[in-house]
């Protein structure tokens, strides 16, 4: 049986809406687009380094794997891009069809959490879900997410979609692990009780 981790950035006020570009995702007249950019260091590129060595498919939700396909596999001097192009990636969808553009890409289907809920019944290494914001908290609703690596920038947008929004699911978390980058992101590794 595998776990789901949640491996996202978010600011202070929970925001997880365009932290990597100005124009990644300016939904709701969004303008804060690449808030994440000025405190990427080599603290946060390891424990990325290491998710990603240490991890089993991706799992997207469309807005987020459109958006990593028209990026990644066009950074041919970055390291993320083989291992993002190698790994299989679930994508939950109601718009796109099969065959997906991004290798090892599989669409989930029928529903997105049911599909999940089975795949983390099978034995292997542990799902990771990247941004997508609506999959995650579909996931929390049906109680899937097991493992939450927050990195929480020391910063408030005051708008934008966040992670825990107003009507969230109750969840208990335990802390498992912490680690502080050299310009103030707090990563924050989270287990759910029960």
């Amino acid at each position: 049986m595998s776990k789901v981790v949640v491996f996202t950035s978010l600011t202070l006020d929970g925001v997880m809406q365009a932290p990597g570009r100005p124009d990644e995702d300016r939904r709701g007249g969004f303008e804060h687009g690449g808030w994440a950019q000025p405190y990427n260091d080599p603290v946060m590129a390891s424990v990325a380094a290491e998710g990603m060595a240490s991890a089993g498919p991706l799992l997207f939700g469309r807005r987020t794997y459109e958006d990593f396909f028209s990026f990644w596999p066009k950074q041919t001097d970055n390291p993320f891009t083989e291992v993002l192009d190698n790994t299989p990636k679930y994508v939950a969808s109601t718009t796109l069809k099969e065959p997906l553009p991004w290798s090892n890409s599989t669409l989930l289907e029928g529903d997105a959490t049911e599909a999940v809920a089975r795949l983390k019944q099978e034995p292997g290494k542990d799902m990771v879900v990247l941004g997508s914001g609506e999959l995650v908290q579909s996931l929390m609703r049906r109680n899937l997410v097991d493992e939450y690596v927050l990195l929480i920038h020391p910063l408030v947008l005051g708008s934008g979609r966040r992670l825990f929004p107003d009507g969230s699911s109750f969840a208990a978390l335990r802390l498992v692990d912490a680690k502080t980058t050299t310009t103030g992101v707090v990563i924050a590794t989270y287990q759910t009780e029960g």
